[in-house]
């Protein structure tokens, strides 16, 4: 993978790129020149190579490989695309890097003759040689690569002799929604905006109640979603993605304004959820509070009214060896007979417990 420049970039910057890199280039052809031992320059010249084509030896990556040149054995730079990156070892591999790398090693198999076109410099700053490659049958490997969807045009000033057939080649990938331009390979930034958004756009979807989750660390795919959606917006501002830079700007715009606004709905839905969480714990703490003051109250009133209660009657205690009660017997009363020493028939009145003489 090359140093990326979109065309939209400062023209400062590329001036001052332009001089570095003219500066390098120098240097490294100097040192390429002195460096060459002879074996290599013998072999070149036992093969009858011309001086602008080259066998190839091996593929780096999408848009990089090693050939065998009439100069010795030398790393090419397809001038003007720039595929995802495989090789960089402080990034992880990108989206469709693996498939622009196995798509060079078809268009150019090694042991594969093919014609170097060189632009104003000849050579980066990694002293690669920069070209326009040309297989046996005269195809522009370059646009190739960008037909396929693998690569994007890159336009590194003074070098655009290539560009604008990579441009047009890419333009049609894109028309064809293929490689970095497809909507269904999941790893490419458009199929996961989509899933981030919607995991967002579901989740602040839910209705406020109290059972709502919060949306916080302990909700695993806000979180991820989250995660994804802050990778994508950095990716895409530091134009330092590949795969982003296949997206028009007004397409970047469109999905980082989306995501903007899903995160920021994000938001409000969780100080939302935390407003209404907070006031159901207060009114419930302040329930408690007051069933607590209740119940101190209840029990004051229950201790007073104790306290009011009459003293409980205890008979006294009979006193230990006391003699008993003398009881007299019940004398029964005397019977007066008002007819004493009558003898004669008596007439009993009703009942027969009372009688008068009969006269």
């Amino acid at each position: 993978m090359g140093e990326r420049i979109l065309p939209s970039q400062n023209p400062g910057h590329r001036a001052l790129l332009k001089s570095a890199s003219v500066a390098v280039a120098a240097t490294l052809a100097l040192t390429a020149c002195t460096t060459n031992n002879s074996q290599q320059a013998s072999s070149a010249a036992d093969q009858d190579v011309a001086p602008n084509e080259a066998t190839v030896s091996r593929v780096v990556d999408g848009d990089t490989f090693v050939a065998l040149t009439s100069a010795g054995e030398k790393t090419v730079r397809l001038l003007n695309v720039d595929t995802p990156e495989t090789k960089d070892p402080n990034n992880p591999v990108e989206c469709l890097g693996p498939e622009a790398t196995d798509a060079l090693e078809r268009l150019l198999p090694v042991g594969s003759v093919v014609r170097l076109e060189l632009d104003e410099e000849p050579t980066d700053k990694y002293g690669r040689t920069l070209a326009g490659v040309f297989n046996s049958s005269g195809t522009l490997i370059n646009a190739e690569v960008a037909r396929l969807g693998l690569g994007i045009p890159m336009l590194i000033e003074p070098n655009r002799k290539f560009y604008p057939a990579v441009e047009e080649a890419f333009e049609e990938a894109r028309t064809r929604a293929v490689g970095l331009n497809s909507t269904e390979i999941a790893c490419l930034p458009t199929q996961q905006v989509e899933k981030a958004v919607e995991t967002v756009e579901t989740i602040v979807a839910l209705p406020l109640t109290d059972s709502t989750p919060m949306l916080d660390k302990s909700n695993a795919s806000l979180v991820a979603a989250l995660a994804t959606i802050a990778a994508l917006k950095a990716a895409a501002a530091a134009k330092n993605k590949i795969h982003w830079a296949a997206y028009a700007p007004a397409t970047l715009a469109a999905l980082v304004s989306r995501l903007d606004s899903s995160a920021s709905e994000a938001a409000a839905r969780q100080a939302a959820i935390k407003s209404k969480k907070k006031s159901v714990a207060d009114a419930a703490a302040a329930k408690a509070a007051r069933a607590k003051v209740e119940a101190a109250a209840a029990a004051a009133a229950e201790a007073e009214r104790i306290r009011n209660l009459p003293p409980v009657y205890v008979p006294p205690a009979p006193p230990v060896d006391a003699p008993p009660v003398y009881v007299p017997p019940v004398v029964p009363a005397p019977i007066t007979d008002p007819y004493a020493g009558y003898t004669g028939p008596r007439c009993y009145a009703p009942g027969g417990k009372t009688w008068r003489p009969c006269g």
